[in-house]
């Protein structure tokens, strides 16, 4: 499961700063708050707290339960409600619709081939409103292909050590994550260690629009820094907002 080790690490970890991000460009697109809003691969909960803060009627969808019970300890200390579901985005059989659903994160790049994004993106469209919208990201293949390979980060404390680097993987336009935790475990005297290896692949522009069409979104915009530039070559992430 994606982050099972290391969810707690990369909730402490990950720029806050990014979420304040994803919130204005939700603000931007979505002004009536009352409507019912889904976030799919909510992880930790962080956008969705501040969502809920703003006031938005959002519920949380993630496939980590550790995840989630991080959510709903956020979701408590900041003395807000948010619903939380647990699942696969592969099948949202059981929900409800919505007025606006996001992803972003680059949680979409998390699934296995075009088979699995399109079947998202249906899922998507059947539990939307008809004049409901999608709004997510994606990394481009700019940065899989340029900026990912060979990258490299370690963080280290008291008790505990993170390394992560990453290398092309082996499909088009992928990337494999190596990252490996080590805790102090003071029964032992020494560090634990877990390894997990994560696996990003995106996709050329024109397949996510293809992709989105065969959906049955007839309305998809793409920009680049959340929302506030055109696309251009070096564009490391894309922003779209779809509707049907």
């Amino acid at each position: 499961m994606i982050y099972q080790t290391f969810a707690k690490l990369y909730d402490e970890l990950f720029d806050s700063e990014l979420y304040l991000e994803w919130r204005s460009f939700v603000e931007q697109q979505v002004t009536d708050k009352q409507q019912p809003l889904l976030e799919l691969a909510c992880g930790a909960g962080r956008l969705a707290v501040l969502l809920a803060q703003d006031g938005y009627n959002v519920t949380g969808f993630d496939l980590s339960d550790e995840m989630l019970s991080l959510a709903d300890q956020h979701a408590r200390e900041a003395e807000v409600t948010l619903p939380l579901i647990e699942g696969n985005m592969l099948d949202l059989s059981d929900l409800e619709t919505y007025q606006t659903v996001t992803c972003f994160a680059d949680s979409l790049c998390y699934l296995p081939d075009e088979t699995s994004l399109l079947t998202t993106f249906e899922q998507v469209a059947r539990h939307l409103n008809d004049d409901g919208q999608f709004l997510f990201d994606v990394i481009s293949p700019y940065q899989t292909d340029t900026v990912y390979p060979g990258y490299m980060y370690n963080y280290r404390d008291t008790d505990r050590a993170f390394m992560w680097s990453s290398e092309a993987g082996e499909e088009p336009h992928s990337v494999d994550h190596d990252l490996t935790f080590f805790t102090y475990n003071e029964g032992k005297n020494a560090y634990d260690e877990v390894a997990e290896l994560h696996h990003e692949r995106t996709y050329e522009l024109a397949t996510y629009q293809r992709l989105l069409k065969s959906a049955g979104f007839k309305q998809v915009r793409v920009s680049a820094d959340f929302g506030k530039t055109s696309v251009k070559p070096d564009t490391t992430r894309w922003f779209f907002v779809c509707s049907k």
